[in-house]
């Protein structure tokens, strides 16, 4: 057995595919099959389904799982060596909020493809309560987002405060108001964000405090899709103060104070305290944890 039998039979797993494995591989399809083929028979077991679709047996589904654990381990190896070298390089997993990822990450990861031209970064957009998940499974090496609650196996650190505002569209009732109250709200349709972020959950439990039910005409998955909604004057919203920035300054929300919701919420970042740190990771940590407030609130 060889590490190419390996990443020849996870590949064919992923793909259920002898000839999309081979084309991803760069191998002929007789050869992707000969070395499917040599690590049965070293085996002694029946490791893939050849039926159309291709499958894996009982036997090829657990081979899949310690197969997968020794690649990692050799790349885990790989990176170590390199990282020997004392130049910060590999590849980081990022896991945030689509309104975080477009509020902040564009001035950070800008900054960092220019003094770290050996990072490289994948950016996955979820909301915050998949965030501290992800990270505790290895789905994603570092997550960007609000920090509500504590973990044990997790890291944490603050980077910048945000505020969720009541936003209408100009045309709204409320519009002429700069300052309303949250007994004010109970009769006012809302476009609100989906019940699995941060956002939803605070204002939840804010209407919950005051015994509200609010009138909840359309859920939404992020704060973008909620802005363009509430532009359209379909409902009024509640988001993230720095994700309308821009909306403000061009005037097509405008905000309304509500006392009650001027509640300063920490944003920051989030890794698994047990795992191994890769150079990246460590620079990228370093470098984030040190930015000044100022950084990451910047002006749209």
């Amino acid at each position: 057995m060889n590490l190419n039998q390996l990443e020849t039979f996870v590949t064919v797993s992923k793909t259920m595919s002898f000839r999309k494995a081979a084309e991803l591989l760069n191998l002929t399809q007789p050869a992707v099959s000969a070395q499917i083929r040599s690590l049965e028979e070293e085996f002694g077991a029946i490791l893939v389904d050849r039926n159309q679709p291709v499958g894996l047996t009982d036997s090829g589904k657990l081979f899949l799982e310690h197969a997968e654990q020794v690649l990692q381990i050799v790349s885990d190896l790989k990176q170590k060596l390199d990282d020997i070298n004392q130049t910060p390089q590999g590849h980081i997993q990022l896991g945030t909020t689509t309104s975080i990822a477009m509020q902040i990450l564009p001035r950070v990861l800008s900054y960092f493809q220019d003094s770290f031209p050996l990072i490289k970064t994948t950016i996955h957009s979820m909301p915050s309560s998949q965030i501290m998940t992800s990270v505790e499974n290895g789905i994603i090496d570092i997550g960007i987002a609000y920090l509500f609650e504590k973990h044990p196996n997790l890291e944490s650190s603050v980077l910048y405060y945000d505020t969720f505002e009541l936003v209408v569209s100009p045309e709204h009732p409320l519009s002429k108001h700069r300052h309303t109250t949250i007994e004010a709200l109970r009769d006012v349709p809302f476009v609100m964000l989906a019940p699995e972020t941060a956002g939803r959950r605070f204002v939840d439990n804010i209407f919950a405090r005051y015994n509200i039910t609010p009138q909840i005409v359309m859920e939404l998955s992020s704060s973008e899709e909620v802005k363009r909604m509430v532009e359209l004057n379909l409902g009024a919203g509640i988001i993230s103060n720095l994700s309308i920035l821009k909306e403000l300054k061009q005037g097509t929300l405008k905000l309304i104070h509500v006392n009650e919701l001027e509640i300063t919420h920490p944003v920051g970042v989030i890794y698994k305290s047990s795992r191994y740190l890769n150079s990246a990771m460590q620079q990228f940590l370093r470098d984030l944890k040190g930015m000044p407030e100022t950084q990451f609130l910047g002006t749209e």
